[in-house]
């Protein structure tokens, strides 16, 4: 109306807190073309107040506020025409009027390009007019200057992008963001990568993007902020296409085996998914997945590992090739469980391909294969004996071997239901089938039906939430977002291995490290399975018990109410029953469970490199009810506290019924220690306080990085450690079978480097290593002699500094 301006900006902004607020208050009909005029008002202060409130409204109805677009065009078009000098009240650091320039190009995201050829020309001419500004050179050197005219070079390029129809506008953009990718501010750096990542997806402008792919790759290899380099991982997937797959996918996979825990995962996917799409012979397709396999097992899904499965059972030409790679493959001293996976399956289907290569015949197949039984989870055994049934069927001269194998009392009185009940059905099965049947029975698994990849919607969920915050104006550094097997049915299939072509979760698979998002409640007969998402067991989630009320917990003179649950003493309690033996177990691995009870399970997946570490800790709520005042704390008593800096992210007060959260921890080894950190667990349970006190799964043989040397240098330095404190050397009895591959796997799982051919008898175990610390590099040399008479072994160790070589010699005597 006829209020001052003055007033309108007051009115404009105070309705828009009032929207905020109750987003029905407005009628739009009636209001619309009043607040739109506004856009045209001389007074910039009312503009902008105003282009602030049509930004809200049309996130409700946009039709109702259509007439903007050309109000807001013109003025636009006017902002970029004026001189400094008429915008005086509004110049910021000699940028004209830069947040209504912003807030205006942002509300033209918000509709498609103008029909109308004037309108859309006038808005032309501003963009460019934008991306020749960015050519100017600065006439300030504040930060405030460039800063502000960023601000608008990037709200014009989101538009430019949005707009999606201007090839010279996208090409110009893209060669003004180029420039940015050496420049030294971190945030330009940031903000040019993810801007050029959504121009690729663009055909007028991908190959203007492609251009800068050498610069791109050496800003991953260079770059030390980790959200830049998270980025140009995401610009060089977007660039990928046929031409460049090979040579984008190799730089990935050579970042990979050094990149931050943070984008692991998020590359593996994207690394399999490239593959994939780009693949034009497929050999090269199961080479890259292996090679992912070896490089990040940790963080190769069950999708990636099911995928190349899928692709090689569906395609004739290439069975071969896979037969004989993952049968290579799988001859590494130590192989990831996944690639055991893939191998166990594809050398049960197509093994015979290869078997007339004696290297690689029936009995050496399997005996490579069941090398690494004992070293698997139960579900990969499960699936190994599905393999071994197999190859009955593909290699009938081993019937007698491998029943061998199902009647070990290992299996047939296994403790794993699955694995009891597979060898019981598969020993019968191969005694009372005909070859004729067993042919039928076992016959090789038909080709999947072709469907869309699942990694694609993988990563599709992974980004969504980034997605979204990707839109908002950033005014400080960026920070990277978080990133984000097989498993048996209850009643297992006599025939044949699990099909791949409906993959379900684990009973264990509490490792996927990225996941944010809590699984869904299991089925009642199911609570043992607090991590895995299953949907192929029947029963849908059991109904949410009420929360216990908390209302009344204390009465108004501040005493506990009659029955509230007991306090309890603050600080870390008695070692919980069972922990201990938790903790063992981890002295030679780096994931699995830590503790289990009727309450909860909690498993462990921690990487290390040089001093520092991260572990993952994964809190299943196994109970009905949801726990509730959930929360940890990390204590390192005595001198520990000066020996090692642990430090956690705060976990989520609530863990709802058969879901799991994520605590990450992170380890730096100052100094030698021998005690571990302790964690104090706490929550409510069905209105009972419940307490854990564990150790947390970290010693100082994790900080070992293996070393290789020859015989001559090897025995040098041990003649150097010749002082009393350097050496440790202790005589025991064998805890348990003297198996020399569970010795040399468990030697392999403290980090040392296996040495071959040094010690002169070859049942001896020699080994290698530096221990890493914030404060020294410490060496260490390991001989192990085993006795097999004497069901006995001496352990030696010698270190380069005291104490050491007691602790290493301690920790391993354990193991033995």
């Amino acid at each position: 109306g006829d209020s001052s301006d003055g007033v309108k900006q007051c009115a404009a902004l105070t309705l828009l807190r009032m929207l905020r607020q109750k987003p029905d208050v407005l009628n739009h009909g009636e209001w619309s073309a009043k607040i739109v005029q506004l856009v045209s008002n001389k007074h910039l202060g009312v503009v902008t107040a105003c282009t602030s409130l049509i930004h809200e409204l049309v996130q409700k109805s946009p039709e109702a506020y259509a007439g903007v677009v050309s109000l807001a065009v013109s003025r636009l078009s006017r902002l970029m025409s004026a001189n400094t000098s008429d915008l005086q009240d509004y110049t910021y650091y000699f940028v004209p009027a830069p947040w209504l320039s912003v807030k205006l190009l942002q509300l033209l995201q918000n509709y498609p390009p103008p029909d109308d050829p004037a309108v859309r020309g006038r808005l032309c001419e501003s963009l460019e007019a934008i991306l020749n500004r960015a050519q100017d050179p600065p006439k300030s050197k504040k930060v405030q200057h460039s800063n502000a005219k960023n601000a608008v070079l990037f709200e014009a390029i989101n538009l430019i992008i949005h707009m999606d129809s201007e090839p010279n506008l996208l090409v110009r953009a893209c060669n003004q963001l180029g420039q940015f990718l050496q420049h030294r501010e971190t945030n330009l750096r940031y903000l040019a990568l993810e801007t050029m990542s959504r121009l690729a997806v663009s055909e007028f402008s991908h190959e203007a993007v492609r251009k800068h792919q050498d610069t791109v790759m050496m800003a991953l290899k260079m770059e030390r902020d980790v959200s830049v380099r998270q980025r140009a991982v995401d610009l060089l997937y977007a660039m990928c296409d046929r031409t460049n797959a090979e040579q984008i996918v190799a730089e990935m996979l050579t970042y990979l085996e050094t990149a931050d825990y943070s984008i692991r995962e998020e590359m593996v996917l994207k690394v399999a998914i490239l593959a994939e799409k780009f693949a034009v012979d497929y050999t090269w397709y199961v080479d890259t997945i292996l090679n992912l396999i070896r490089v990040a097992g940790d963080y190769v899904s069950e999708e990636v590992w099911y995928r190349v499965i899928q692709i090689v059972t569906n395609r004739d030409d290439v069975q071969g090739y896979a037969a004989k790679t993952v049968f290579e493959a799988l001859q590494a001293p130590a192989c990831h469980e996944n690639m055991i996976k893939v191998g166990a399956y594809i050398l049960g289907e197509f093994g015979n391909l290869i078997a007339g290569d004696q290297r690689s015949s029936s009995m050496v197949q399997f005996q490579l294969l069941h090398s690494k039984f004992h070293l698997c989870s139960s579900q990969t055994r499960s699936l190994m004996l599905s393999t071994y049934i197999k190859f009955i069927n593909l290699f009938p001269e081993m019937k007698t071997t491998i029943q061998a194998v199902l009647r070990n009392d290992s299996n047939v009185r296994s403790s794993e239901v699955e694995i009891q009940q597979r060898a019981m059905e598969y020993l019968r099965l191969s005694d009372v089938a005909s070859q004729d049947v067993l042919a039928t029975v076992l016959e090789e698994m038909p080709p999947f039906p072709e469907r869309e990849s699942s990694l694609l919607a993988k990563l599709k969920k992974k980004k969504g939430s980034a997605a979204v915050k990707s839109k908002e104006p950033r005014a400080s550094r960026p920070t990277p977002a978080k990133p984000s097997g097989e498993s048996p049915a209850s009643v297992a299939p006599a025939v044949a291995p699990v099909p791949v072509a409906q993959p379900v979760q684990p009973v264990d698979n509490l490792l996927d490290i990225a996941s944010t998002a809590p699984a869904p409640a299991p089925a009642t007969e199911n609570l043992a399975d607090v991590f895995g998402g299953v949907t192929g067991f029947g029963g849908g989630a059991p109904p949410p018990a009420a929360a216990p009320s908390q209302a009344a917990a204390t009465d108004p003179f501040g005493a506990p109410a009659f029955g509230a649950p007991a306090e309890l003493p603050p600080g870390p309690g008695p070692l919980t029953p069972g922990a201990e033996e938790g903790y063992q177990k981890f002295i030679t691995r780096n994931s699995g469970v830590l503790f289990e009870n009727d309450v909860v399970q909690i498993g462990v997946k921690s990487e290390y490199k040089s001093n520092l570490g991260r572990i993952g800790l994964f809190y299943g709520n196994k109970t009905r009810v949801p726990l509730q005042a959930f929360s940890t704390s990390l204590h390192t008593p005595g001198e520990l506290e000066q020996q090692v800096r642990v430090s956690c992210k705060p976990v989520d007060s609530s863990v709802d019924p058969g879901a799991q959260v994520q605590q990450l921890i992170n380890v730096e080894c100052v100094n030698v220690f021998t005690d571990a950190p302790l964690i104090d667990i706490r929550f409510l349970s069905g209105g009972a306080r419940q307490q854990l006190t564990l150790k947390i799964p970290v010693v100082i043989t994790k900080f070992f990085e293996a070393t290789q040397m020859g015989a001559s240098d090897f025995f040098n330095r041990w003649k150097a450690l010749n002082q009393p404190a350097q050496e440790t050397q202790k005589i025991f009895k064998a805890s348990g079978s003297m198996d020399s591959e569970v010795a040399r796997s468990k030697l392999n799982g403290i980090g040392v480097g296996l040495l071959e051919g040094v010690d002169p008898n070859p049942d001896n175990f020699v080994a290698a290593g530096i221990i890493h610390t914030s404060q020294a590099q410490i060496g260490a040399l390991i001989r192990l002699e085993p006795n097999m008479q004497a069901q006995m072994y001496r352990l030696t160790v010698r270190a380069a500094r005291d104490t050491v070589a007691e602790t290493i010699c301690q920790l391993l005597e354990e193991q033995f």
